[in-house]
């Protein structure tokens, strides 16, 4: 059965490089190749947009910024994500 596709994702919108201050963020403290592996578990669990990147937090070590323009999606995220359950 197809799935009917995302526009954000045909348009090449859902991806934002720069964090909005209007999304909800959460930090994780940054590991080996966890950019990649939470991109990809985003792109195929959730349909907002999103941002995901590198930032220093208040103690001065680096951290993965994951933010949501949906609230509940950010939720979803925390509670249903694999990779955040081994940190």
């Amino acid at each position: 059965m197809l799935k009917e596709p995302n526009p954000l994702n045909v348009f090449n919108l859902r991806t934002l490089t720069i964090p909005p201050p209007h999304f909800e963020y959460c930090t994780i403290p940054m590991t080996y190749n966890l950019l990649d592996a939470i991109t990809n578990w985003v792109k195929d669990n959730l349909k907002g947009r999103y941002y995901i990147g590198p930032a220093i937090d208040l103690d001065q070590r680096p951290v993965l910024k994951i933010g949501f323009e949906e609230p509940k999606e950010l939720s979803y995220f925390m509670l249903a994500c694999p990779l955040l359950k081994y940190n």
